[in-house]
């Protein structure tokens, strides 16, 4: 196979990152608003810390994508 094909495919690979990031924040949002429901008295006090685990998995899907990038034009 030709080398550029391996930079495409683990660029591709890469990318499945960032869409695991997206299931990661729709589960941690989801739980939040089940918890906040259940308990609704509850629910400011973990509002921050759902925001903290949300920018730490968008963060490691803006990761991904820098990974592909640079995979991409290296």
């Amino acid at each position: 196979m030709d080398p550029v094909a391996f930079k495409y495919l683990g660029a591709g690979l890469a990318c499945i990152g960032m869409g695991l990031a997206a299931m990661g924040v729709g589960n941690i949002f989801g739980n939040f608003l089940s918890g906040a429901l259940r308990n609704p008295s509850a629910a400011d006090g973990q509002f921050a810390r759902a925001f903290i685990g949300a920018a730490l998995a968008e963060g490691l899907g803006i990761f991904c994508l820098v990974v592909a990038l640079v995979l991409l034009f290296t």
